[in-house]
């Protein structure tokens, strides 16, 4: 178990979620907020967290108590001098994020850990004016951030071979898959891949081949199936590259070359029919048990849980 001091910066459901498995596993955690409604908001969202874990029975009421006292909030970005590892869970703003690694360096050690867990804005820009840019990774999760286990980890063109393998290694002691890049690519590699993969489904859908619950089928019983259990790559050598090769010259040509937002998705966002949230998209929501709907998109997650967690 960990007892080192960390502390994130940023009180919203990313920063939440990843003080919640930084606590979970025994780290003592300083959250910054912007101001008290901010940290108020946050504690609402970790106390969820927690009652989530006492209901699926992954934590007991000792553990949830022992996580909940590793809590500190805070406005005050010097209350996170004494920390080992600092995640900037802010909005995707350039700008707010390099102002908060300039009150960072202020504050902190020089041989603290410095991580964003930005989704979209290249390690380059981020460090661009950092006084030491060389102990600066990303660290990308995926919602639920305390639930999902992958984590992608980027270093900048600066950061030290030294720091790659630590922040590995901390986040491998969180229990989490990490998946590292070579280099900063738009996207890193999992939005990289659900890009792909929304862009042919709503290709197919616009050309009146298929339906979008036959193509949710075709993920769920088919796709998803193959992937969760085998890699991608695996399957890939398994087939073979002469059948793949001549599966590619067939259907390459005809995949879905779209370089802007696609048609289905600008109609949804002026007429109102946007998703889950506005009862509509591709889907009438309308007509989903959305309880049900939550319960599927959690159960994965459960069923990979394994933290050692505080008992005091």
């Amino acid at each position: 178990m960990m007892h080192c001091k960390t502390g994130v910066v940023g009180a919203g459901r990313v920063g939440a979620g990843m003080a919640t498995l930084m606590a979970g596993h025994g780290c003592w955690v300083t959250i910054i907020g912007l101001d008290e409604n901010d940290l108020a908001r946050c504690r609402r969202i970790l106390q969820d967290n927690l009652d989530e874990l006492k209901q699926q029975g992954l934590a007991t009421e000792k553990n949830c108590a022992a996580i909940w006292k590793r809590f500190a909030f805070s406005t005050d970005m010097a209350s996170l001098s004494d920390c080992v590892f600092v995640l900037e869970a802010a909005f995707e703003d350039l700008a707010v994020k390099k102002e908060i690694y300039r009150q960072l360096e202020a504050v902190v050690a020089q041989g603290t850990l410095m991580a964003s867990t930005t989704s979209a804005i290249s390690t380059e820009l981020l460090t661009a004016d950092m006084t030491y840019p060389e102990r600066f990774v990303v660290t990308h999760p995926f919602q639920p951030a305390h639930m999902l286990p992958l984590v992608e980890l980027v270093g900048g063109p600066k950061t030290t071979p030294e720091i790659m393998a630590r922040a590995k290694t901390f986040l491998e002691a969180l229990d989490r898959q990490v998946v590292v890049l070579k280099k900063s690519v738009p996207g890193f590699i999992i939005n990289r891949f659900a890009q792909a993969l929304f862009r042919e489904a709503l290709y197919l859908i616009e050309q009146e081949v298929v339906s979008a619950e036959d193509v949710d089928k075709a993920v769920k019983y088919a796709v998803g199936m193959r992937y969760a259990s085998i890699g991608l790559l695996e399957y890939f050598d398994d087939v073979g590259f002469q059948m793949e090769s001549d599966i590619a010259r067939c259907v390459y040509p005809d995949l879905c070359g779209a370089r802007e937002v696609q048609q289905i998705v600008t109609t949804g966002l002026a007429t109102g029919g946007t998703g889950r949230a506005a009862g509509r998209g591709l889907y009438d929501w309308g007509g989903k048990d959305d309880a049900d709907y939550l319960r599927r998109k959690a159960a994965p997650y459960y069923a990979c849980f394994c933290w050692e967690m505080p008992e005091e």
